[in-house]
């Protein structure tokens, strides 16, 4: 059982501290909290099976970047055309 910061917890797994205290509030990561100079210090207790479960609740980017390529070529069209639309209106008030 290994003994880890919130920070190096988000960091070794990807995600933001926030929701790292998210899922020690929740209890979804076992945590101790130790003082330490004064501070209260929360260590996050993590073995092979809480490794596992944090990787099923981890949401994962399943978009290629082609597909995102794609949709940016979609938009830029989708704007030049609001923008044609913008310039006929502008001209027709005038």
């Amino acid at each position: 059982m290994e003994k880890l910061t919130i920070k190096a917890y988000a960091k070794r797994h990807k995600i933001s501290i926030f929701n790292v205290m998210k899922m020690v509030r929740e209890g979804s990561v076992k945590s101790e909290t130790v003082l330490e100079d004064g501070k209260e210090v929360i260590y996050i207790l993590e073995d092979q099976a809480q490794k596992e479960s944090t990787k099923s609740q981890i949401t994962q980017c399943d978009q290629t970047p082609l597909s995102l390529e794609n949709e940016i070529e979609a938009l830029k069209k989708e704007v030049a055309t609001l923008r044609k639309e913008l310039e006929a209106l502008k001209r027709s008030y005038k």
